[in-house]
């Protein structure tokens, strides 16, 4: 008896083997047509191949953008394949109920309420592909990339990737977003912070700073999410004006499986590095009157655990599109940040599909923002326009991010972003290169100490701040 027991439990474990590999054979022709979809209908990333209906909106062509020569800290506009375009046509308040079609509600709010606000119309440039790696990658995530049990967290996946070039949903989407390839880090040299004047003031909230933002698991080549730790980001910064903030310093890390952020700030009068226990979500960024929260960075930046995300489909929208002028470091930065918006010479809006993601705060959970809009590019899952709603459902805020093709790395990226406060009838510019003199730079390979995840400690903070 005994050993007819142990007989059967020895043929359990086989059959289940047999069963799950049936189950495996059986979902292989459905992931193998999803491989063979990004490299025929869809692009690498997930995006429609073809042309739009009217052809308003070209097919996807994987093509190099930039014009040889270029090098970082020349222009990028001046070394970009179609920096001879012209405007189609201008939208402002005049006109734009005849476009409102290929709006968002929070744009035609901004042309409406914004007295001069005008929007510049280009030919659609089908501009962000990915390295070969990135793509591999890619295709070999269908099946593998995985949120938690919690729905809202990252389980694993092949990385630097699309994680779900197909997504079921829209925290699959936004995941998408937050995991895009944007090289290993992102390097910003005396870039500035920009808040325009309060009503009747013109005294603008200027800051300068220095700032690294370091993806440890981002690297050339093709790892397991699960094998490069558990943070997603990592970001080092330290004001350089006004003299006030000058020497003040902070580290914030984030992670891909907990909410919330871990943050280190260091006060150069008392010597001390302390930690921001609740540096993250809506609290407002220290210093800027309200206009910024943190999870307002670069569109959106943080944890998804507030909000349920749904997928709500397509559309066909003009963004914020090869938008170089965020990036004219030798330009005037006060003739690009207008009074009341980012001077239009500046903006460049292209007719692009772009993904609809509807966030609705849960339930027993605050924001001050309990709905919010998110509209992501085809093409590379950037977040190019967002719009919040308050607590009463009126429209609050309108952000755009500056999309741009990144020549070093072979994709696109936005980390310029503006946001537009309709209620206070102030803006906010930052993350860009506009008139400060230095390029962005972005890393495809480490390079040096802020590109280890041991240089994101309090004790490293201390160290490198009191030299």
């Amino acid at each position: 008896m005994p050993r007819i027991l142990s007989t059967r439990l020895s043929l359990r474990p086989a059959a289940l083997a047999i069963a799950s590999l049936v189950s495996g054979l059986a979902s292989l022709p459905l992931q193998a047509q999803n491989a063979e979809d990004l490299t025929t209908r869809l692009t690498p990333v997930g995006g429609e191949r073809a042309a739009n209906k009217d052809g308003s909106i070209p097919a996807w062509q994987p093509e190099k953008q930039d014009l040889p020569g270029w090098s970082w800290g020349k222009p990028r506009l001046e070394s970009w394949k179609h920096k001879a375009d012209k405007p189609l046509y201008s939208i402002d308040a005049s006109n734009v109920d005849q476009y409102a079609s290929r709006l968002s509600p929070g744009q035609i709010a901004l042309i409406k309420q914004t007295k001069g606000y005008r929007m510049d119309v280009y030919p659609t440039r089908r501009s962000c592909n990915v390295p070969d790696f990135v793509a591999e990658n890619t295709r070999k995530n269908l099946g593998v990339a995985k949120l938690a049990a919690n729905g809202w967290a990252l389980q694993d996946a092949v990385v630097p990737s699309v994680l779900f070039p197909m997504p079921a949903n829209g925290t699959e989407a936004m995941w998408n977003m937050a995991m895009r390839y944007r090289g290993v880090a992102t390097e910003f040299k005396n870039s500035a912070t920009l808040v325009s004047p309060r009503k009747g003031s013109t005294d603008w909230i200027s800051y300068r700073y220095d700032q690294t933002i370091f993806l440890p698991w981002a690297a050339k080549g093709a790892r397991k999410l699960s094998d490069t730790g558990t943070n997603r980001s990592h970001t080092t910064f330290g004001y350089v004006s006004p003299p006030a903030l000058a020497g003040q310093a902070g580290v914030i890390s984030d992670f891909i499986d907990q909410a919330g952020t871990e943050a280190h700030y260091y006060f150069p009068g008392q010597r001390r590095v302390r930690r921001l226990p609740s540096y993250a979500y809506d609290a407002p960024q220290l210093g800027f009157e309200n206009q910024y929260a943190m999870d307002e960075v670069q569109v959106f930046q943080g944890a998804l655990d507030r909000f349920d995300w749904k997928l709500a489909g397509k559309k066909e929208l003009l963004v914020p599109y090869n938008a170089f002028g965020a990036f004219d470091f030798a330009g005037n930065m006060m003739e690009i940040a207008q009074n009341d918006f980012i001077n239009p010479k500046n903006r460049r809006y292209e007719l692009h599909r772009v993904w609809v993601i509807e966030a609705t705060v849960k339930a027993g959970v605050r924001h001050l923002a309990p709905k919010r809009t998110f509209y992501l590019d085809e093409d590379s899952w950037n977040a190019v326009l967002a719009e919040d709603h308050d607590g009463q459902g009126k429209l609050w805020k309108v952000r755009e991010g500056y999309l741009i093709p990144v020549f070093e790395l072979g994709s696109c990226d936005v980390v310029a972003f503006s946001q537009y406060n309709l209620t206070d009838g102030r803006y906010l510019f930052d993350f860009h290169a506009a008139g400060t003199g230095t390029d962005v730079r972005w890393f495809p390979e480490p390079v040096g100490p802020k590109m280890k995840s041991n240089f994101y400690t309090a004790e490293n903070l201390r160290a490198v701040s009191e030299r």
